[in-house]
């Protein structure tokens, strides 16, 4: 780096980080500067970022990456073990295991990415009302959030997949439908804090109704929390999703979800392992990705830390 480019470098980072700004912008692009020096410093989130990204890239340029057809079928070819033609070998039915965790990921993003959608906001939106109205409807929102939460995930996701039936849109619905209590009860807290501030205050007397307060005011006050814990629970919807099409009543064959990846190479697990480890591999690192990554945004974005 030449001398003048770390001139550049300095100033703009003086800049960044001077205590006294001469503008609302400034102030805002230092505290996101900060706040970006704190998630690069924790190398562990920088990893499971770079996994997230080759996940999303991965899943994108699918019909590029994969060398095979991930549904052709080579019976010729069949359980062929680890080689240069093959890199994961091949299943039971010929087909190639490494163009099939490729096209996995995009089914694991469309899981993740759905649940989120559907069930963050429901998520937020009972929390804030129940946190901002207190009393009777407090008390009923939280004890059915309380019913939801009284069950583990993966049994209650299993019993509204019986009552809807098998594939990976009715998972997607019952794993939803799991997924928001979490989200409800912290967004009820963030609110608590937040319904009794001198601001909120200002904002009642200048004639804003609880609607208002609660989408316009106190919901945006909630996200990084909100954040943290999607990112965090990313890593159990996966496992959730992948449980599912292991029990055979998520994603149905011949699609190349991981879960039934390794429910059909289970039968051949003593003589062929690649059947069961490739895809079981593909789960552990992606769950372990988002969840370094939720670790990171929580030093990040958790109001309470240091700044």
């Amino acid at each position: 780096m030449s001398y003048g480019v770390k001139q550049k470098y300095h100033a703009m980072q003086a800049w960044f980080l001077t205590d006294t700004p001469a503008s609302a912008f400034q102030a805002k692009a230092g505290h996101v500067y900060t706040r970006l020096l704190v998630f690069k410093s924790n190398q562990l989130a920088i990893l499971g970022l770079l996994i997230v990204v080759m996940l999303l890239v991965t899943a994108l340029f699918a019909p590029l990456i994969a060398p095979y057809d991930p549904l052709a079928t080579d019976l010729a070819n069949r359980l062929q073990p680890l080689s240069s033609e093959h890199w994961f070998g091949t299943d039971e039915m010929g087909r190639d295991i490494f163009s099939r965790i490729i096209w996995g990921a995009r089914l694991t993003l469309y899981v993740v990415g759905l649940v989120a959608i559907i069930a963050a906001p429901v998520g937020i939106l009972v929390g804030t009302i129940a946190g901002y109205h207190g009393g009777w409807l407090d008390t009923v929102l939280m004890r059915i959030t309380d019913i939801f939460l009284a069950f583990p995930k993966l049994i209650l996701a299993l019993a509204f997949v019986a009552a809807l039936g098998p594939g990976i849109e009715n998972a997607i619905i019952a794993i939803s439908i799991t997924s928001w209590p979490p989200y409800a009860r912290i967004a009820r807290a963030e609110t608590i804090t937040i319904r009794n501030s001198v601001f909120i205050d200002a904002i009642r007397v200048q004639g804003a109704g609880p609607l208002r307060i609660v989408i316009r005011h106190i919901m945006p006050l909630c996200l990084s929390s909100l954040i943290v814990r999607v990112t965090l629970d990313m890593a159990g919807i996966i496992l959730t999703a992948a449980g599912l099409g292991f029990l055979g009543l998520g994603a149905q064959p011949p699609s190349p979800e991981w879960g039934a990846m390794t429910s059909s190479g289970r039968s051949y697990i003593l003589d062929h392992w690649w059947l069961i480890t490739m895809p079981g591999l593909a789960i552990f690192v992606v769950s372990l990705a988002f969840n370094l990554l939720g670790d990171g945004l929580r030093e990040v974005l958790d109001p309470k830390g240091e700044n």
